[in-house]
């Protein structure tokens, strides 16, 4: 959503404070609030509660936030956790994965809920990162009415969304955001494919036939952005395009736009060999979700297709 749009439609400017700001949907999501007007404020991990200028908040080493650091902020975006694709899955390092994200949530949910009794001015929204995770792998297609899925991610967002019931129960408008596969030529998931899938060596993985929900990052930005806006929109959001791709479609799309071969399969023995549980998990289940209550509420996709979506990214990559 565009400030031009928000500003036309009555939307006041905002004092938003945002947790994982330097990383890449954080980056993007800082620099475009900013664009619409609003003032971002940073969530940092920092021995005090707020420097003199207010130009962050701080999280302390236990993970928690002074609540009367939030007076006067109008909303948070939550999107700081361990990356879930940047190592190998041992024990350890599934631990540090859900306990970034519990622990985290818990310690924002909880300052919010405590702000609403000290501030004369406490934030109102939270606004949650979440995964498509939630449901699964399945080949049937599931939106925000659908039950929990198995497995370890499964479980990790349903533990994660269950963090910030204390706010919920405060009063706090509470938002999550379930974004599948953000795609963005800076980083993540695509990043990573550019290389191999430039030398000519992409391919689907396994069979292909797993469902890939993905979304533009211009568009999982602007999800953010509609649902701080719409104050009917509450629980779960599924922050996907609403294209029904498979990896295979994938992998095809992508060796389109960059004009390159994209025949060679990695068969999944080989998946399982290079990564381990992660692979499995990521790379060769997958689910087909629809983004049903973003629809509902009148977003409008601006990348709905992958094709399209793929070209605008790439074209000065």
């Amino acid at each position: 959503m565009t400030a031009e749009r928000e500003h036309a439609a009555g939307f006041s400017p905002l004092r938003i404070a945002v947790s994982g700001a330097r990383g890449l949907v954080g980056r993007q999501l800082t620099l475009a609030l900013r664009a619409a007007g609003h003032s971002v404020v940073p969530i940092v991990r920092a021995a005090t509660g707020v420097d003199s200028a207010m130009r962050n908040i701080a999280m302390d080493a236990q993970q928690r936030i002074a609540p009367a650091s939030l007076e006067g902020i109008d909303a948070i975006v939550h999107l700081a956790g361990a990356g879930i694709a940047d190592k190998r899955w041992s024990a350890a390092r599934k631990q540090e994965i859900l306990e970034s994200r519990v622990r985290g949530t818990r310690a924002v949910a909880d300052a919010m809920a405590a702000a609403q009794r000290v501030c004369q001015r406490p934030p109102r929204v939270l606004i949650c990162a979440s995964g498509v995770g939630y449901y699964g792998a399945g080949t049937t297609t599931v939106d925000e009415r659908s039950g929990a899925g198995l497995g370890f991610l499964a479980d990790v967002v349903q533990q994660w969304e269950d963090a910030s019931r204390s706010a919920r129960d405060a009063g706090v408008r509470t938002v999550h955001l379930r974004f599948g596969v953000i795609l963005s030529a800076e980083g993540g998931a695509l990043g990573a494919m550019l290389r191999p899938f430039r030398c000519g060596l992409g391919g689907p993985l396994g069979n292909g036939r797993q469902g890939f929900p993905w979304v533009a990052m211009d568009d999982a930005i602007g999800s953010v952005q509609f649902c701080l806006a719409h104050a009917s929109i509450e629980g779960a959001v599924n922050v996907v395009a609403p294209a029904r791709n498979t990896q295979r479609e994938f992998a095809k799309a992508l060796g389109k736009a960059l004009h390159r071969p994209a025949f060679a399969p990695m068969p999944a023995f080989l998946v399982r060999l290079i990564f381990g549980e992660l692979g499995q998990a990521l790379l060769l289940e997958g689910q087909f979700v629809a983004p049903t209550v973003l629809r509902e509420h009148g977003f409008v996709f601006g990348q709905p297709t992958l094709e399209g979506a793929l070209a605008r990214i790439l074209k000065h990559a």
